[in-house]
C-alpha cells in the first residue's frame, strides 16, 4: 500500500511539474497570450491604415467621375478622340 501512495504522489508531482513548467505549462501560455495581444492590435492598426486607403481610392474614382461627369454635362467637353452631339427636340 505505501508503494502506491508514493507512485501516486510521484505522478501528481510529475503532472504538477508539467503543469507549471512544461510546453504547454502557465508560463508558455502567459507568454504565447501576450503575442496574440500584440498581434491582434498589429492587426487592428493595420485594418484601418487599410480602410483609410480604400476609402481615399475610393474618393478619388469617384471624385474624377464626378468631375468628368460635371464638365461634360455642363460645359459640353469632350476627350479628344470623341465627337459632340447634341440633339434639340424636334417640333
Amino acid at each position: 500500500m505505501r508503494l502506491v501512495t508514493i507512485a501516486l504522489m510521484v505522478l501528481i508531482a510529475w503532472v504538477q511539474a508539467e503543469l507549471w513548467f512544461g510546453k504547454a505549462g502557465v508560463a508558455h501560455v502567459l507568454e504565447k497570450r501576450a503575442e496574440l495581444q500584440a498581434l491582434q492590435e498589429a492587426n487592428a492598426a493595420a485594418r484601418q491604415r487599410n480602410d483609410r486607403l480604400q476609402a481615399e481610392v475610393s474618393d478619388l474614382k469617384e471624385g474624377l467621375e464626378m468631375v468628368e461627369e460635371k464638365a461634360r454635362s455642363e460645359l459640353g467637353m469632350t476627350k479628344p478622340d470623341e465627337l459632340l452631339v447634341v440633339l434639340t427636340p424636334g417640333k
